[in-house]
């Protein structure tokens, strides 16, 4: 009986601990902690809490979708949802690839020119840092919106059409570089644990708040920014143009002149407001810096080409640094970017998707063992796969080519790394989709022939 007892308890202690992990962390997500339970000495000892988030980021998205649903609105759209996703994954790849160099920038700065001596194992300083960090999140994303070649990788984040969580981890594989020089003036007192700590969870909190199945959090609206606040941002009308630029906080949009409230009297349209017809990642990632070094190329002064990169996205020759208002297009409705994707197709890509998911979860978890090359070869997979996919939802001729050479590469890789069961199965599951892609392309080369 005492065995029995033992064992029990233990069960019962072991699942307890297990729902505690969890509320934590679904209350890391709203940024409810407790300060004495998250005081870190070195920013190696800071859990990867973004990485510990992925299961809620996806059980958001499924609550969300339901909401929307039950309340007679279109739900996330699958295109959409995954280039999202897609978006989040490539900003994580670039991680790997950097591995935290930014941290140690900031570490650097902190050991050699720190001014005075915050405790790290203090209350107050962690508090110090949450306002610190979040001030200069307010000044780094009214920079992304006001300095031209910021606002080349920043515009990723405002590429969907929709405003849900997905568009949460919708970012720049490069604005985590270009944005950080705004965090470094912390490191003249705030210790780097604190630091690392709290911009982890300034991301996790602007997730959630991505979204139109919450309409108002009431007297909380004056001093957070909420999903009424933010979803005024990423409207492409006139009055929702450089405005709320807060991350957790609302208060600095208030001290600084940038807050508009939300009005019912004006419909939202989302998205940029030239938007891209476009599902493919790589290609929203990459096309306006393209543009912005198109336009440097186009102007002839020196000054003028400066200008091109480091005033706003709506300045030309002649206007004042953020363009002339009277300039700016007004966008007032807009017919959806979508495809039509026959069912077998989505499911399609959805089999193939949650592959390379898996293999990227893999990646996340080894990346420290292995050797950069290994691990530029596995994140340059990833990105290829998720361009592809991409190019599938948008219907492009290039696809079905470009997923038989993808599918028949992986396939001989699997081949020759198949030590297991699950190797195997991948194999053959690469293999029927290269042959059936075969299929496929010459079917469309035969009607294209009949055609002609």
């Amino acid at each position: 009986m005492a065995e029995m007892s033992f064992a029990n308890m233990t069960t019962e202690n072991g699942l307890s601990e297990v729902v505690t992990n969890h509320l934590k962390g679904i209350g890391r997500m709203f940024y409810i902690h407790s300060p004495k339970e998250q005081l870190y000495e070195k920013p190696e000892d800071v859990p990867n809490f973004f990485r510990q988030s992925y299961p809620y980021f996806l059980i958001f998205m499924i609550i969300e979708h339901i909401v929307l649903r039950m309340e007679g609105k279109k739900g996330i759209r699958l295109n959409d949802g995954i280039t999202s996703i897609s978006h989040g994954i490539i900003q994580e790849c670039g991680r790997l690839v950097w591995r935290g160099a930014e941290s140690y920038l900031y570490t650097w700065i902190y050991s050699n020119y720190r001014l005075i001596d915050l405790p790290w194992d203090n209350t107050l300083t962690w508090y110090a840092a949450a306002l610190g960090v979040d001030f200069c999140y307010y000044w780094m994303h009214r920079a992304c919106h006001e300095v031209h070649i910021l606002w080349a990788q920043h515009q990723v984040h405002h590429t969907s059409e929709d405003f849900n969580m997905g568009v949460g981890i919708r970012q720049s594989i490069l604005q985590g570089w270009c944005g950080f020089i705004f965090y470094l003036p912390l490191a003249m007192a705030i210790p780097p644990a604190q630091f690392v700590m709290h911009h982890q969870f300034s991301y996790l909190y602007m997730f959630w708040i991505h979204t139109e199945a919450i309409k108002s959090l009431g007297p909380l609206e004056y001093i957070l920014n909420t999903p009424s606040h933010h979803r005024v941002h990423h409207g492409s009308n006139k009055y929702c143009l450089d405005v709320n630029y807060g991350g957790v906080l609302i208060i600095w949009d208030r001290l600084f002149g940038t807050f508009r409230p939300e009005t019912d009297k004006i419909e939202i349209v989302y998205g940029l407001i030239y938007n891209q017809p476009s599902f493919n990642p790589m290609y929203l990632q990459v096309f306006y810096t393209a543009y912005v070094i198109e336009k440097f190329r186009r102007l002839e002064t020196v000054g003028d080409k400066i200008k091109a990169i480091v005033w706003g996205p709506s300045w030309e020759p002649g206007t004042p640094r953020l363009g002339e208002e009277d300039m700016k297009l007004d966008v007032e409705s807009r017919e959806k970017y979508d495809v039509f994707l026959p069912a077998w197709c989505n499911v399609y890509i959805v089999l193939h998707y949650a592959v390379v998911l898996y293999g990227f979860f893999e990646l996340a978890s080894r990346y420290m063992g292995m050797t950069p090359i290994s691990v530029i070869i596995f994140v340059l997979y990833v990105i290829a796969s998720l361009t592809i996919i991409g190019m599938i939802f948008d219907n492009s001729k290039y696809a079905p080519m470009l997923e038989v050479l993808r599918c028949s590469a992986l396939a001989f890789l699997t081949r020759s790394i198949a030590t297991s069961p699950t190797m195997t199965v991948l194999q053959i599951f690469y293999v029927i989709s290269a042959m059936f892609w075969c299929l496929h392309t010459l079917k469309l080369l035969e009607i294209k022939k009949k055609i002609e």
